[in-house]
């Protein structure tokens, strides 16, 4: 187990960014569609059960969440978006506040985008990776349910997301994952702590 999500903790929940922690430190966003199984990654890569809510009711998650790795690395569960059981009111409040943080969050350090691999690059999912390349952020296209699928299948999905992030010109990485096998756990982190890695500007001030 990696000891530093192992002990990941939950922060804060902010409904708007002025009620996030300090923009201060690093941290690494996850985002995706509703019910893509972007709490149970979280919980697989943090070794923890509960730490992110899952749910089967899609749009369970309508705040940003904060969890502290430590004093100045932190994790955010941002809200799931598509087809949410929410009013329509609710759903551009989310949009506006998702673009609020991706767009103006200066500790934002890399991006998760968390994708069924049996549904990839969905509309929405396009329109997160180019809220990242428009700000030059580093981008992690995590296929999570790999276990629903065949090797093949997997590897032939990962090949096409592969090409098309390749034609986008962008820090954008792919991998494939499984919350009940632990597939693709280690990279995940791997990729994590390179991110979450202070900056030779932290360092020197």
């Amino acid at each position: 187990m990696h000891p530093l999500y192992q002990g990941a903790q939950f922060l804060t929940a902010a409904t708007r960014i002025e009620q996030a922690p300090p923009d201060q430190g690093r941290e690494v966003a996850f985002v995706g569609r509703s019910n893509a199984g972007k709490s149970s990654a979280i919980n697989a890569i943090c070794h923890q059960r509960a730490l992110a809510r899952t749910s089967k009711t899609p749009g369970r998650t309508q705040q940003l969440i904060f969890f502290s790795l430590d004093a100045e690395r932190r994790l955010v569960d941002l809200p799931g978006y598509g087809y949410a059981k929410v009013s329509e009111a609710i759903k551009l409040e989310w949009q506006g506040q998702l673009a609020r943080y991706l767009e103006g969050r200066l500790s934002l350090a890399g991006l998760i985008i968390v994708m069924d691999i049996r549904h990839p690059l969905a509309a929405f999912d396009r329109q997160m990776l180019a809220w990242a390349l428009r700000r030059d952020l580093p981008t992690l296209l995590l296929l999570t349910k790999a276990d629903k699928l065949s090797r093949g299948a997997v590897s032939a999905t990962l090949a096409q997301v592969r090409k098309e992030a390749a034609a986008l010109h962008g820090e954008i990485h792919c991998e494939p994952f499984s919350a009940p096998d632990r597939l693709g756990l280690e990279s995940v982190q791997a990729r994590l702590d390179l991110w979450l890695a202070p900056s030779p500007q932290i360092d020197a001030a």
